[in-house]
């Protein structure tokens, strides 16, 4: 399965392993899932988890950017006609909408109004678990 992850989603997998996002990103890793990203969200995975307020360690942050970086689908795009509430997650939607992923997780759906969303299929992390289970 294909989907693009935002990096909320990234954030509290890694801060609340045994939570919603934790299960997501281990599904990541067994390559379970497919992540699709562009060199933009690469970018920005790297950038936020090395926050030194989030207090991750940073060789596990370098170990999961490089195994994302060499197992996920990396992805040209279009720019939206319009823009998202917040143009920072404009990169999301476009990567979904390029790569034809399944899915869109996020933490926040408010950002990816259901009029904007060109057809993919948003889900926040417990919906998106709930229904791949039942699949």
């Amino acid at each position: 399965m294909r989907i693009v992850v935002d990096t909320n989603v990234m954030v509290s997998g890694l801060i609340t392993p045994f939570g919603p996002c934790g299960d997501i990103v281990r599904m990541v890793v067994p390559d379970y899932l497919t992540l699709c990203v562009d060199f933009r969200i690469l970018f920005e995975y790297k950038d936020v988890l090395k926050r030194p307020r989030l207090k991750i360690d940073h060789k596990l942050v370098d170990s999961i950017t490089r195994y994302i970086e060499s197992t996920s689908e990396i992805h040209g795009t279009v720019p939206l006609k319009e823009s998202l509430p917040d143009p920072d997650d404009c990169q999301f939607l476009e990567v979904a909408i390029s790569s034809k992923a399944e899915y869109l997780v996020t933490g926040n759906l408010k950002h990816f109004p259901s009029n904007l969303r060109c057809g993919v299929n948003v889900l926040s992390p417990q919906d998106f678990l709930d229904a791949t289970r039942s699949v």
